[in-house]
């Protein structure tokens, strides 16, 4: 690796490490709109299945992360309600729920 003079990394190797990923990316979002349509929805079959078998697995239900509840509520607004159940597996009113926790918890007024 090449250090420049105080010892840090090289900003050449930096600027070609990120266009590295950002080339990268680019192709690999090329390559799914290129996809045709049956190769994707059998690739979501193929996840979905994934997740059922991990879920029988795990025994019982998931523990979702604050960074999984946001993540889970962003792209809950890409899909329209009626397809949920075949693709999240929690409700409209789990999200519900997880935003009236997020808001007790952050306004608690305790300095009255």
């Amino acid at each position: 690796m090449l250090r420049d003079q105080s010892g840090g990394c090289d900003h050449l190797e930096v600027l070609l490490s990120l266009a590295y990923r950002l080339v990268r990316d680019l192709l690999s979002l090329l390559t799914v709109l290129v996809r045709s349509d049956l190769s994707k929805d059998v690739e979501l079959l193929v996840l979905r299945h994934e997740n059922q078998v991990l879920r029988r697995q795990l025994g019982g239900r998931p523990r979702w992360g604050h960074a999984d509840r946001l993540w889970l509520a962003a792209l809950s607004r890409l899909i329209h309600r009626r397809r949920w159940p075949e693709v999240f597996s929690i409700t409209p009113a789990t999200i519900l729920r997880w935003h009236r926790n997020l808001v007790a918890r952050k306004w608690t007024f305790t300095d009255r």
